[in-house]
Protein backbone atom coordinates (compact mmCIF):
# COMPACT_ATOMS: atom_id res chain seq x y z
CA UNK A 1 0.00 0.00 0.00
CA UNK A 2 1.29 3.48 -0.66
CA UNK A 3 2.66 5.50 2.21
CA UNK A 4 -0.18 7.48 3.69
CA UNK A 5 1.96 9.78 5.78
CA UNK A 6 -0.70 12.07 7.25
CA UNK A 7 0.40 11.43 10.81
CA UNK A 8 -3.19 10.62 11.74
CA UNK A 9 -4.04 7.77 14.07
CA UNK A 10 -6.81 5.19 14.00
CA UNK A 11 -8.58 7.28 16.65
CA UNK A 12 -8.48 10.32 14.35
CA UNK A 13 -10.26 8.57 11.46
CA UNK A 14 -12.62 6.18 13.26
CA UNK A 15 -16.25 6.90 13.95
CA UNK A 16 -17.10 6.90 17.64
CA UNK A 17 -20.11 5.45 19.36
CA UNK A 18 -19.95 1.91 18.03
CA UNK A 19 -22.66 -0.09 19.76
CA UNK A 20 -22.01 -3.69 20.74
CA UNK A 21 -24.32 -6.63 20.58
CA UNK A 22 -23.88 -8.86 23.61
CA UNK A 23 -22.15 -12.19 23.08
CA UNK A 24 -25.23 -13.93 24.58
CA UNK A 25 -27.77 -11.92 22.54
CA UNK A 26 -29.48 -13.92 19.83
CA UNK A 27 -29.12 -13.22 16.13
CA UNK A 28 -32.57 -11.68 15.87
CA UNK A 29 -31.44 -9.02 18.36
CA UNK A 30 -28.26 -8.50 16.34
CA UNK A 31 -30.19 -8.22 13.05
CA UNK A 32 -32.61 -5.70 14.53
CA UNK A 33 -29.73 -3.65 15.93
CA UNK A 34 -28.13 -3.60 12.49
CA UNK A 35 -31.42 -2.49 10.94
CA UNK A 36 -32.05 0.21 13.55
CA UNK A 37 -28.46 1.53 13.39
CA UNK A 38 -28.24 1.21 9.58
CA UNK A 39 -25.01 -0.78 9.82
CA UNK A 40 -23.83 -4.03 8.29
CA UNK A 41 -21.65 -5.15 11.19
CA UNK A 42 -21.61 -5.02 14.96
CA UNK A 43 -18.84 -5.56 17.45
CA UNK A 44 -19.64 -8.35 19.91
CA UNK A 45 -18.90 -7.54 23.54
CA UNK A 46 -18.89 -9.82 26.54
CA UNK A 47 -20.31 -9.25 29.99
CA UNK A 48 -16.84 -7.95 30.91
CA UNK A 49 -17.38 -5.15 28.33
CA UNK A 50 -14.47 -6.51 26.27
CA UNK A 51 -14.50 -7.07 22.53
CA UNK A 52 -15.14 -10.72 21.65
CA UNK A 53 -15.43 -10.43 17.89
CA UNK A 54 -17.53 -8.90 15.15
CA UNK A 55 -20.63 -10.12 13.36
CA UNK A 56 -21.83 -9.02 9.94
CA UNK A 57 -25.16 -9.18 8.19
CA UNK A 58 -23.52 -11.64 5.80
CA UNK A 59 -22.56 -13.90 8.74
CA UNK A 60 -26.19 -14.03 9.82
CA UNK A 61 -27.44 -14.86 6.33
CA UNK A 62 -24.75 -17.34 5.27
CA UNK A 63 -23.90 -19.01 8.57
CA UNK A 64 -27.35 -19.04 10.16
CA UNK A 65 -30.28 -18.52 7.80
CA UNK A 66 -28.83 -20.53 4.91
CA UNK A 67 -27.92 -23.35 7.30
CA UNK A 68 -31.38 -23.46 8.86
CA UNK A 69 -30.26 -22.26 12.29
CA UNK A 70 -32.77 -20.75 14.69
CA UNK A 71 -32.11 -17.00 14.92
CA UNK A 72 -33.73 -16.92 18.35
CA UNK A 73 -31.48 -19.65 19.76
CA UNK A 74 -28.17 -18.89 18.04
CA UNK A 75 -26.10 -16.26 19.82
CA UNK A 76 -23.91 -13.56 18.35
CA UNK A 77 -20.98 -15.07 20.24
CA UNK A 78 -21.44 -18.35 18.40
CA UNK A 79 -20.79 -16.59 15.10
CA UNK A 80 -18.02 -14.31 16.35
CA UNK A 81 -15.28 -14.22 13.79
CA UNK A 82 -11.60 -13.94 14.53
CA UNK A 83 -10.70 -11.14 16.87
CA UNK A 84 -9.04 -8.49 14.73
CA UNK A 85 -8.65 -4.93 16.01
CA UNK A 86 -6.27 -1.99 16.09
CA UNK A 87 -5.05 0.19 18.92
CA UNK A 88 -6.42 3.74 18.90
CA UNK A 89 -2.89 5.17 18.70
CA UNK A 90 -1.90 3.06 15.69
CA UNK A 91 -1.21 4.99 12.52
CA UNK A 92 -3.75 5.03 9.70
CA UNK A 93 -1.17 3.11 7.69
CA UNK A 94 -1.10 0.36 10.35
CA UNK A 95 -4.92 0.20 10.37
CA UNK A 96 -4.94 -0.12 6.57
CA UNK A 97 -2.39 -2.91 6.75
CA UNK A 98 -4.49 -4.83 9.29
CA UNK A 99 -7.61 -4.40 7.17
CA UNK A 100 -5.93 -5.45 3.93
CA UNK A 101 -3.98 -8.37 5.40
CA UNK A 102 -7.19 -9.78 6.93
CA UNK A 103 -9.35 -8.63 3.98
CA UNK A 104 -11.85 -6.92 6.27
CA UNK A 105 -13.97 -3.86 5.60
CA UNK A 106 -14.59 -2.82 9.21
CA UNK A 107 -12.06 -2.61 12.03
CA UNK A 108 -12.75 -2.17 15.75
CA UNK A 109 -10.56 0.41 17.48
CA UNK A 110 -9.45 -0.33 21.05
CA UNK A 111 -8.09 2.04 23.70
CA UNK A 112 -7.10 0.77 27.16
CA UNK A 113 -8.76 -2.59 26.46
CA UNK A 114 -12.11 -0.96 25.58
CA UNK A 115 -13.87 -0.48 22.26
CA UNK A 116 -13.86 3.21 21.37
CA UNK A 117 -14.92 3.14 17.72
CA UNK A 118 -14.83 1.49 14.31
CA UNK A 119 -13.05 2.24 11.07
CA UNK A 120 -15.07 1.51 7.93
CA UNK A 121 -14.58 2.00 4.21
CA UNK A 122 -16.60 5.23 4.48
CA UNK A 123 -14.19 6.56 7.11
CA UNK A 124 -11.24 5.72 4.88
CA UNK A 125 -12.88 7.36 1.86
CA UNK A 126 -12.75 10.67 3.74
CA UNK A 127 -9.03 10.31 4.46
CA UNK A 128 -7.36 8.59 1.53
CA UNK A 129 -6.57 9.83 -1.94
CA UNK A 130 -8.56 8.26 -4.75
CA UNK A 131 -5.52 6.16 -5.69
CA UNK A 132 -4.98 4.94 -2.10
CA UNK A 133 -8.68 4.14 -1.70
CA UNK A 134 -8.74 2.23 -4.99
CA UNK A 135 -5.70 0.22 -3.91
CA UNK A 136 -7.32 -0.58 -0.54
CA UNK A 137 -10.57 -1.68 -2.19
CA UNK A 138 -8.70 -3.84 -4.70
CA UNK A 139 -6.68 -5.58 -1.97
CA UNK A 140 -9.64 -6.17 0.35
CA UNK A 141 -12.03 -7.40 -2.31
CA UNK A 142 -9.46 -9.41 -4.28
CA UNK A 143 -10.13 -12.53 -2.21
CA UNK A 144 -13.90 -12.09 -1.93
Amino acid sequence: MTAYGSGKTAHDVMHEGAQCVGEHDNLRVAARMMRDLSVGALPICGEDDRLKGIITDRDIVVRCCAEGCDMDRTTAGELAGGLVWVNAEASVEEALEVMTSHQIKRLPVIDHHRLVGMISEADLAKELSDTELAEFVHRVYAGS
